[in-house]
């Protein structure tokens, strides 16, 4: 039984680095193409959409990392 518990915070610890490391990340890609558009204004159509892509990859990995980590979490109970 003391085996479970400390499987669950394990899992608990996952899902929270997950989703810390996802808003670092989208986080980085805002403030990176903030400060590009404001070097090159006329560059912010192209700089957005690489912005809107790359945060969709992000949330894409994260989500299947989330995913995995309720899988192992319906698992255990």
């Amino acid at each position: 039984m003391e085996g479970v518990g400390l499987a669950i915070m394990g899992i608990a610890l996952g899902a929270g680095l997950a989703i810390v490391g996802l808003g670092l990340g989208i986080a980085r890609i805002g403030g990176s193409a903030v400060e590009a558009i404001g070097r090159q204004p006329e560059a912010s159509a192209k700089i957005q959409l690489t912005m809107i892509i790359s945060a969709a990859l992000i949330e894409g990995a994260g989500l299947f990392a989330l995913v995995i980590i309720f899988m192992l979490q319906g698992k255990l109970q």
